[in-house]
């Protein structure tokens, strides 16, 4: 199994995607593709497990850093949702083949829906790790005082989270949202559908997994609730889950 560098995808007028293929020799798996989180990157624990994972089992495997994340090109400020949308569908049509498996965590998880729904007859099934569809619903109404100052002033607020980094809010990311909300009725998707979330996860309720499965149209959907998951779902017995999952609707 090799294991390929980190490349780029250009676009004219638009930000390199930085993205990572493993090549399976499995011709008969589908690919699967990783779709991260808000301010987070391609090197986070899931996506090197789901790498190793697949290259185990000879399956492709394909990751990739939004614009304005990690090491592709762009300002994160000047992201929004359908922004990056457009980023994994730009990986999906430009770096795939074939049947997918989109895996998206928390953010990714509300763009790995979008795509599913734009491309209908790749996606063979699709995974939730935390999955956050319409969370700049929430933003506003969480606000502090002082946060719709800075938001007021400087078109941004930013919020200290337990991670790595402070997260960064910008009105145009909020007001943009509003045009791929999911959850006001039915997802018309017809593929599998499995749903992890943590119920110790204290950035996504997890009553959000119930929503999503309620919209779903499809018939086979799962929701599996982590009695001690945290949002980041990076447990060993999260990950072992994950993989179970991707098995499962690979075959």
């Amino acid at each position: 199994m090799t294991k390929m560098p980190v490349m780029f995808l250009k676009r004219e007028g638009r930000p390199d995607i930085a993205y990572q293929r493993t090549e399976g020799k499995n011709a008969v798996l589908p690919t699967v593709v990783f779709m991260g989180g808000f301010r987070s990157d391609m090197t986070g624990t899931k996506a090197e497990f789901l790498s190793e994972a697949c290259a185990a089992r000879g399956q492709n495997y394909v990751r990739f850093d939004y614009s304005g994340h990690g090491q592709s090109g762009g300002d994160f400020l000047e992201g929004t949702i359908g922004a990056w949308l457009d980023d994994a569908l730009a990986v999906v049509d430009t770096m795939t083949e074939g049947p997918l498996i989109l895996v998206g965590s928390s953010m990714g998880g509300w763009i790995a829906l979008r795509a599913a729904l734009e491309r209908k007859e790749l996606v063979k099934g699709l995974i939730g790790l935390a999955a956050a569809p319409d969370f700049t619903r929430d933003i506003p109404r969480m606000m502090t005082d002082a946060q719709k100052e800075e938001m007021e002033s400087k078109g941004y607020f930013t919020e200290p989270n337990e991670y790595d980094s402070s997260y960064i809010f910008t009105r145009k990311l909020l007001e943009e949202g509003e045009r791929h909300c999911v959850l006001d009725g039915p997802i018309r998707i017809d593929c599998p559908v499995r749903l992890i979330q943590g119920m110790k996860d204290s950035d996504v309720p997890w009553q959000t997994a119930q929503r999503i499965a309620d919209a779903l149209t499809t018939t086979n959907k799962k929701v599996y609730l982590r009695e001690e998951g945290t949002h980041r779902l990076s447990s060993e017995d999260d990950l072992a889950l994950l993989d179970a999952l991707v098995t499962e609707l690979s075959a």
